[in-house]
């Protein structure tokens, strides 16, 4: 890793742990999320990018600064909410990745990713999507799926899996146990 990679990501880890909620394995929850970024990645695509790697490493830097609750309830205040956090994510690593001494064009291109531009023609955008999905699966599912019913547990699978590419949803067929029933949703 050279010198400028090792800088941006400590910067980024360096904002995340400001965090102030704490995950159950005792470190903020931001940085613990970009830290599960980078492990994915490096798992699944171990010839990803500096851009990349910056990318999902940032992917949620400093996301508790603007917390739901600021935007209406509803579908329209969620889809508003995380308009604008993809493009604060990408102001913000930018705005480090600058610090760290990379060009302008450099910050552009992993603001771009971040906002998720090119999403289905873009292979790091959608690798970067395919992470995400992962990271979710991996991690946070079980804790989200506790409580609800099985149609909206089948929803939000199956608008999971229209995101990823097909490899990506292959691979949570292989590496995952979902319930019989919700395994039709990875189909798209």
């Amino acid at each position: 890793m050279n010198d400028r990679l090792a800088s941006v990501l400590a910067a980024i880890d360096a904002a995340n742990s400001a965090d102030p909620t704490m995950a159950p394995e005792g470190e903020p929850e931001a940085l613990l999320y970009g830290k599960r970024m980078s492990a994915e990645l490096d798992r699944i695509a171990p010839q990803a990018g500096e851009l990349l790697r910056i990318a999902a490493r940032g992917q949620h830097i400093e996301r508790w600064t603007i917390p739901r609750r600021s935007y209406p309830e509803g579908r329209e205040g969620y889809l508003a909410w995380r308009r604008r956090l993809a493009v604060f994510h990408g102001e913000r690593v930018q705005e480090l990745m600058t610090e760290a001494g990379y060009p302008p064009e450099d910050g552009a291109r992993v603001a771009s990713i971040l906002r998720k531009e090119g999403l289905k023609r873009d292979p790091e955008v959608q690798l970067l999507e395919d992470v995400i999905c992962l990271v979710f699966l991996r991690w946070y599912f079980a804790d989200f799926a506790a409580g609800r019913d099985r149609d909206d547990l089948f929803r939000i699978v199956a608008k999971t899996a229209r995101k990823m590419s097909a490899e990506g949803r292959a691979r949570v067929a292989r590496e995952f146990e979902l319930p019989e029933e919700l395994v039709p949703a990875l189909a798209v």
